[in-house]
């Protein structure tokens, strides 16, 4: 459904599966369970869908971006209803894309230059506020992958401001709950934790609750993500007066 609505604040969902969101997913299939910390508002969130077209945003929001996976619920929703009633009309643009690594993100590779694309054409309704980016599961295999991350994720940020013409495009990613390899994670989650750009804040995920697979967040981990999220943009990003 195609809509047509006020000058929306728009939020870039992207990175991989925890992003696109699992919660409630099981023997792939989602469970349709939408907490209401998730609903639909048919008045102020809406998502940015794979035909670039707006409507109202509803779980599970990754459903055809991360089409070849089961998607669930994930951390867009709780966290554009926690902001709404500060921003205003949100748009949510979701890229993410499970299972996938931070070298397949770079620029001139298919999921870089789509989450480009998709951006750029969600700008015709609004004006991007931060890239919400959640992903490094996918690094944890090797002392190779954990070793390249630092650099890779630079220049994802570096790339994605100059190619959008946003220089100090403010980005808030999570530092990692879990990975593949246990005895990387804490590697990968330590690059995260002490990245220094400017306007780059991060969030931890580590202790929130995991799914029997020991790499998925739960439903309500997702909420809980999604609240620490909104609170983490609100506060380092976020004033009334600069957006009267």
């Amino acid at each position: 459904m195609e809509v047509v609505s006020s000058t929306k604040t728009l939020f870039i969902l992207s990175g991989q599966s925890n992003m696109a969101g699992r919660g409630g997913v099981a023997q792939k299939r989602w469970d349709g369970v939408v907490p209401p910390e998730c609903a639909t508002d048919g008045q102020k969130i809406y998502r940015l869908d794979a035909n670039l077209r707006w409507e109202v945003a509803q779980e599970s929001l990754h459903h055809d971006i991360d089409s070849k996976k089961a998607c669930g619920v994930g951390p867009g929703m709780p966290f554009a209803n926690a902001v709404k009633e500060r921003v205003g009309v949100i748009g949510l643009v979701p890229c993410a894309v499970g299972g996938t690594a931070i070298r397949e993100w770079a620029r001139g590779e298919h999921l870089y230059e789509d989450m480009v694309k998709r951006a750029k054409a969600a700008e015709s309704g609004g004006e991007i506020a931060a890239l919400l980016w959640y992903q490094g599961e996918s690094d944890t295999t090797s002392q190779e992958e954990v070793d390249a991350y630092k650099h890779k994720l630079e220049e994802l940020i570096h790339n994605i401001r100059a190619d959008l013409n946003l220089p100090n495009l403010p980005v808030v990613q999570v530092a990692l709950a879990s990975g593949i390899e246990k005895k990387y994670v804490d590697e990968i989650r330590a690059i995260q934790l002490g990245m220094d750009l400017p306007n780059v804040v991060c969030v931890d995920a580590k202790g929130l609750e995991l799914k029997e697979d020991n790499l998925h967040l739960t439903t309500e981990s997702q909420i809980q993500l999604g609240h620490s999220l909104a609170q983490a943009f609100l506060a380092n990003f976020w004033t009334e007066k600069a957006h009267l």
